[in-house]
């Protein structure tokens, strides 16, 4: 049953659609891209926000100025200067702090990790985020530290990631990592906003108003920020781990981008969903294996413990 803050908002947004359209779409947009509250949802989530603090009490904290007010990042040094360098872009809602064991585990094996909050999140300022808002943090946090080797994002991270990296956005910097994983992450930006739209029952006008209005900050047509076509242009090495049960990034989003070329590997993580896969043993050891090995032989090691596609 819907909560009563849904039914009013969806009662809200059936009035304005017959009135006004275009603002109800601008309203719509505005919500779309309002972050939630960073307070932990239940006792889980506390113990994980605490969990990951302790194991980046250590990190260097960097704070980035960027147009939506100030960014955040801490950075995990390498003590050999000849070390991957990766970064970890976080999803939605989500921060830093819960991707910890996945930076610790790269930071133990060698590697120089930094982690992002977004702006909206965690340590960052804002309450409002897009992957125009998305891609300039990266860059941002590119512009000051330099080349990474590696990009790592989940969820609406590694859409970011990919949208970053394809220079899709005109005015923008181009993220220019070396390869990327994407966790959980979605490919379609239809699929997300035909759900948002779904969420609170919006009239098709409405919708495309909220579109008109998502383009004209974005500068680009919403069809440009698919990340298949960006991944088969752009020819980097990419490695998908995503579940097949995953009920929140549905699993044909990693088979859309499967499609994208031979450069990009999937590999099911079948059993975390998710969430619980940014934190499992099983993809941890894949994504530390695929940062030191340089990806090769990822589609056709028989022993790995993930299962591929094929």
């Amino acid at each position: 049953m819907a909560s009563f803050a849904l039914e009013v908002t969806r009662f809200g947004f059936s009035l304005a659609g017959l009135l006004s359209p275009g603002l109800s779409g601008r309203l719509a947009f505005s919500l779309f891209c309002r972050t939630p509250p960073r307070r932990p949802k239940d006792v889980k989530a506390v113990s994980a926000l605490a969990s990951g603090a302790e194991q980046l009490a250590g990190a260097e904290r960097i704070m980035l100025p960027v147009s939506s007010g100030n960014i955040a990042a801490r950075r995990l040094s390498a003590e050999n200067a000849d070390a991957p360098r990766v970064l970890i872009i976080h999803g939605w809602g989500s921060r830093a702090e819960y991707l910890a064991r996945l930076a610790a585990d790269l930071h133990r094996a060698g590697a120089e990790v930094v982690l992002l909050d977004l702006p909206g999140h965690g340590h960052s300022s804002g309450r409002h985020l897009n992957l125009r808002l998305a891609a300039e943090a990266i860059c941002a946090v590119q512009e000051r530290l330099g080349f990474f080797d590696v990009a790592i994002g989940h969820s609406f991270g590694g859409a970011s990631v990919v949208t970053a990296i394809g220079g899709v956005f005109p005015g923008a910097c181009r993220f220019e990592p070396g390869r990327v994983v994407l966790l959980a992450a979605p490919s379609n930006i239809h699929w997300v906003i035909d759900s948002f739209c779904g969420m609170l029952k919006l009239r098709p006008s409405v919708r495309r108003a909220m579109v008109k209005r998502a383009e004209a900050v974005a500068g680009c047509p919403v069809d440009a920020l698919d990340t298949v076509p960006i991944a088969a242009r752009i020819g980097r090495e990419i490695l998908v781990l995503h579940a097949e049960e995953d009920k929140e990034v549905h699993a044909e989003h990693a088979r859309r981008l499967e499609r994208a070329g031979p450069h990009v590997t999937v590999r099911w993580a079948n059993g975390f969903g998710h969430r619980r896969i940014v934190a499992a043993p099983d993809v941890i050891a894949e994504v530390v294996s695929f940062v030191f090995d340089d990806g090769a032989g990822i589609a056709d090691e028989p022993e790995r413990r993930l299962s591929s596609s094929c």
